[in-house]
């Protein structure tokens, strides 16, 4: 099955997407990283490389949506996210105006970038702007129609894209749909909940429980902001065990906000399997093993959370 990385079809979307004349993609000096390149090399009058000034180049992004300009502003998360926080926070959000974040090599699959670059932060940071919606496609199909839904909502979304390639897990015939949940695998015995990269290793866990006769749902959650409390909910009731997988910070991330809509409408045991620490430098590979983001961790807490029903 041919893999390719969520940056590269966020790349592809927008090349798409720039046949609108309102549409401008901002860079901050990482275009061949992002993918904006693509963009740029068909629409050079509206590419701006704002060169490595993150935060100005928000406060530019905000100036162009304030004149009916469709926005798309690109850089590492940890860069977007991290150090131009405050104008996304004043400029963009609480203004609410029409800036999409396309903020790549998210998480610590940038590997030997070190724990400078590996951002576990940024789904807690966006989650706390009112109005800011937080999108982290799973696979090529799902980041190319999220990315042509963000450019068509009006308001501010952040889309949160990586660096390794990955396989699809979405089925055939796929739609993306804001703040929709999508169920790829029916179980009775406990509810795996995933988001971006994690996806797949959610499916791989399900096959690994099912050796052992434990019978595991697993959902996709593109959109982890608006959540969707519906899903959440019914897998809470009929499972009566959730196990969440991020690749991020177990504080502020997916798990929580599974928790917040579990503990308030159907409460049940929840296990987060995420990042509790900074990152250090290394493959990918050793990187998720040392974590515990490994389809057979997942596999684990799920028997665990079962246990505590």
């Amino acid at each position: 099955m041919a893999k390719r990385a969520t940056r590269e079809s966020y790349g592809t979307a927008l090349q798409e997407i720039g046949k609108d004349e309102r549409v401008v993609v901002l860079d901050a000096d990482l275009s061949k990283s992002t993918k904006t390149e693509m963009f740029q090399r068909l629409y050079p009058e509206r590419f701006i490389n704002a060169g490595i000034a993150e935060a100005n180049m928000m406060s530019v992004a905000a100036g162009l949506a304030s004149c009916g300009k469709t926005v798309f502003a690109s850089s590492f998360a940890m860069f977007a996210a991290g150090r131009a926080f405050e104008q996304i926070r004043n400029s963009i959000g609480y203004t609410g105006l029409n800036v999409k974040i396309g903020a790549s090599h998210a998480g610590i699959s940038v590997g030997e970038d070190g724990g400078s670059h590996q951002c576990i932060e940024d789904i807690a940071l966006m989650r706390v702007i009112p109005d800011m919606v937080i999108i982290n496609p799973a696979d090529d199909i799902e980041a190319q129609q999220a990315t042509k839904a963000a450019a068509e909502y009006q308001g501010p979304v952040y889309l949160r894209l990586g660096r390794l390639a990955v396989e699809d897990v979405n089925p055939e015939g796929y739609k993306f749909e804001w703040g929709k949940g999508v169920e790829l695998k029916d179980g009775k015995d406990v509810t795996v909940i995933a988001t971006g990269l994690m996806v797949q290793k959610a499916l791989d866990a399900a096959k690994i429980l099912a050796k052992k006769g434990i019978s595991a749902r697993v959902i996709n959650i593109h959109t982890i902001k608006p959540i969707d409390k519906e899903i959440i909910i019914k897998a809470a009731a009929e499972t009566g065990a959730i196990v969440t997988a991020e690749e991020h910070s177990v504080f502020g991330g997916l798990g929580s906000a599974v928790a917040e809509v579990v503990c308030e409408n159907a409460p049940c045991p929840v296990k987060i399997v995420g990042i509790e620490k900074f990152g250090v430098s290394g493959t990918p590979a050793e990187l998720f093993q040392l974590y515990g983001l490994t389809a057979e961790n997942i596999a684990k807490n799920a028997e665990e959370a079962i246990k505590l029903k």
